[in-house]
């Protein structure tokens, strides 16, 4: 989402929206999770979602073995729990489902393939103005008094700027690529970064018979 472009904001629109309540950025379980609290005090919203689905950094962009890092008790949704039968730190797919459930329940509908490209308050008429690009070119202007933003903070990838990396004959990859270690069976992988997903893509290299090695830069 930018709201700095002079180009965006000067651009027309095809159509233009009136939001009798907030819009939501984002169908990720944040976003998720403010519709649903909102729908139970009565309050209607809508979600702008740029991927195709609900929680697309978790079905698209995570590994196969992941879980949840944390205990299910503090990761749950407001106004609904895990079900009973879910481990302590439930699976990427019963996480998923979890959250496909949730949208089922509260009937939460995003608006699918809309990917904001500019947002700014128009003082003189005291509401937002959200334009949003749909997967057909289509743009809208959304006019809406509340903007809410929930993009997450890993919505988009960061490599770091390695010196000689171009010279680097092998391939590279971002632990949001990464699916299993099975492609790398057997061969020499190094591993940047000790947090959590590094952590877990060296074991999971380990478990599909790779040689990882680990680079941490804090001592």
């Amino acid at each position: 989402m930018n709201n700095n472009s002079n180009k965006n904001s000067t651009s027309s629109s095809d159509r233009c929206l009136w939001i009798p309540g907030p819009l939501i950025v984002g169908a990720g379980p944040s976003g998720l999770a403010v519709a649903a609290y909102l729908k139970q005090k009565g309050v209607p919203s809508l979600i702008l979602e740029r991927s195709n689905c609900i929680a697309s950094l978790w079905k698209l962009k995570t590994y196969d073995r992941l879980r949840l890092h944390l205990p299910k008790q503090v990761c749950e949704l407001p106004l609904m729990k895990f079900p009973c039968g879910f481990p302590t730190y439930p699976t990427k797919q019963q996480f998923i489902e979890y959250l496909e459930s949730y949208s089922e329940k509260f009937d939460i509908r995003p608006w699918f393939n809309e990917t904001v490209m500019h947002a700014e308050f128009d003082d003189a008429l005291g509401f937002w103005r959200v334009r949003s690009e749909g997967k057909a070119g289509m743009v809208t202007e959304f006019v809406c008094r509340w903007l809410i933003v929930a993009t997450g903070e890993n919505a988009e990838a960061v490599m770091p700027e390695i010196e000689g990396v171009g010279e680097f004959g092998g391939s590279i990859k971002h632990t949001s690529l990464y699916k299993s270690g099975e492609e790398f069976r057997g061969k020499k992988v190094l591993v940047v970064g000790c947090g959590n997903s590094g952590m877990e893509v060296c074991l999971d290299l380990c478990n599909h018979d790779a040689a990882p090695s680990i680079v941490v830069r804090d001592s």
